[in-house]
């Protein structure tokens, strides 16, 4: 390893004493065998020379502070977990990444004659020196857009604007990404004979959520499948996203959940499976008549979403529309719970750059199915619901009991290693039921500084106390990143205000990161 970049790691954090974020095993061995790996790969990029690399090494420090004993929404959120929800902090930071080439296919044209690999790792430190975490750490490989992938990693699923967007209702980079492996098609790719007007993407993966929860250990299926038509200036694209909590343990959870390769193909053919969860792990065919009939094996939810792209030499226009599920009822035209953008970006230097404007409806939640209304995040049996280390996965207008206690005295999260039976279902995430409007901009007065501007106003209907019937809240965030001309040195302020029913506060935070490209080499 660079003596250098040992010599910034030291100086930037302290002993990995206490990392809270890996009081778990199994994590914490996945991590420690991926960063043994990206020492390994740094170590052979050094020894064997042949084939280009562009590592590149990030450090940097994020300070917060803020009115309350808390951050105001958009300081915390939609962050991958980086920034810790308390009063005055210091984030600091060193993000290593490599990417490798390696032409296989001689005879094939340049750009088909390639195979990748990336890897990396981001150790963060946060709460006052006292948490340590990898923020990131995996390793990727493929071929054009195709890849396998393994670790912790950034990733946004679903079509929203990564720069402006209030959140996917998926997975919408706010929580600490949790370790995963498996495929994906990154980009829309061409379908052969279709002549290009037919593409498609998706992803599968398998992952691990850890025991900061209510079932331990749990794991999590997810798969998506997106596909577009068009291949000129104008494009549709539609696709769906599935999730499913499912295995996991407890110790005085009256039944054992299954964990094997059954339950595995039963939550991916979302089949109607006792998991354990119901009737103790029986077939539904051996049950009598009047029994309870077990739903599909795990915590199902997902996502259906449509689109289009319309491009010009000068301008994108991008419209997109999300429908929330989390049983198959929700899969319907009566669902009118949605989450839509608009967004127009100016493809050429200027002063615009984008503009977004979003809605987003959840009250409806099957209400139109007597007696079986939804309760989008949140779960009987897998109580923690749409949740990791106590970050919701999607979208952050939503309000778990985590945030809910910084606003509301009366509100507590639990304690997920109390008695089963103290911890009631279906309550972890009490605000679900929001109408709003979100919009934002960025603009670019100078080739050196951009900003962003993002104004958000949600109606929170609960359905928990203290929110009926309604709490209006009022998010906002103004954002100015400065480019120094000092190679890679970057500095960011921003300040927010939080107003409304619910929360009153103002914070702030200034970030510094410097981009180190000399290891850079061909």
């Amino acid at each position: 390893m660079d003596p250098r970049l040992w010599t910034m790691v030291r100086f930037l954090f302290k002993p990995i004493s206490n990392i809270s974020q890996y009081k778990r095993k199994n994590e914490l061995t996945i991590m420690k065998a991926l960063s043994v790996l990206f020492i390994l790969l740094v170590s052979l990029t050094n020894t064997y020379g042949q084939f280009s690399d562009s590592l590149q090494i990030k450090i940097g420090t994020i300070a917060t502070y803020a009115q309350n004993d808390y951050q105001p929404l958009w300081i915390e959120s939609l962050r991958f977990g980086s920034i810790s929800n308390q009063q005055a902090d210091l984030s600091s930071y060193i993000n290593i990444s490599n990417e490798h080439t390696f032409k296989v296919f001689p005879k094939l044209p340049e750009k088909d004659s390639r195979i990748f690999l990336n890897y990396g790792v981001a150790l963060f430190n946060n709460q006052s020196f006292e948490n340590t975490f990898f923020q990131e750490a995996y390793v990727k490989a493929g071929y054009k857009n195709w890849e396998i992938r393994a670790g912790r990693f950034q990733e946004i699923i679903g079509e929203v604007d990564f720069d402006l967007s209030s959140g996917s209702l998926g997975v919408s980079g706010n929580s600490l990404p949790y370790p995963k492996v498996g495929v994906a098609v990154t980009d829309f790719t061409a379908i052969p004979f279709t002549d290009g007007w037919l593409q498609f993407k998706g992803l599968m993966s398998h992952g691990w959520l850890g025991k900061n929860r209510f079932m331990n250990d749990a794991y999590l299926h997810e798969k998506t499948f997106y596909m577009r038509i068009g291949k000129r200036k104008f494009k549709l694209f539609g696709g769906v996203q599935h999730y499913a909590v499912w295995g996991g343990n407890r110790a005085d959870f009256p039944n054992r959940l299954a964990r094997d390769w059954k339950g595995f193909f039963d939550v991916l053919l979302v089949k109607e499976a006792d998991d354990g969860s119901v009737h103790g792990g029986k077939d539904p065919k051996d049950l009598p008549p009047d029994a309870i009939r077990p739903n599909k094996a795990g915590d199902h939810r997902g996502v259906i979403e449509g689109g289009f792209e319309w491009e010009w030499e000068n301008v994108m226009i991008k419209a997109y529309q999300q429908t929330p599920f989390d049983m198959g009822i929700g899969i319907s035209i009566k669902n009118i719970d949605k989450l839509a953008g608009l967004s127009v970006e100016n493809k050429n230097p200027g002063l615009f750059r984008k503009v977004l404007v979003e809605g987003i409806h959840t009250k409806q939640m099957t209400d139109w199915v007597p007696n079986h209304r939804e309760s989008y995040y949140n779960n009987g049996v897998y109580k923690t619901g749409w949740e990791y280390e106590n970050l919701i996965i999607g979208t952050p207008l939503f309000t778990n009991r985590t945030r809910a206690s910084k606003y509301f005295p009366e509100i507590q999260p639990y304690d997920w290693t109390a008695p089963n039976e103290s911890i009631p279902g279906n309550d972890n995430i009490i605000n679900n039921r929001v109408v709003g409007g979100h919009f934002g901009f960025i603009l670019a007065p100078t080739s050196r500084i951009t900003t962003r501007t993002i104004l958000t106003f949600v109606r929170n209907y609960g359905p928990k106390r203290p929110f009926p019937p309604h709490k209006d809240q009022f998010y906002s965030l103004q954002e100015i990143t400065y480019q120094s001309p000092l190679s890679g040195l970057r500095i960011t302020a921003a300040l927010a205000v939080d107003h409304g029913e619910m929360t009153k506060n103002i914070g702030g935070m200034l970030g510094i990161e410097w981009q180190i490209r000399s290891f850079n080499r061909n």
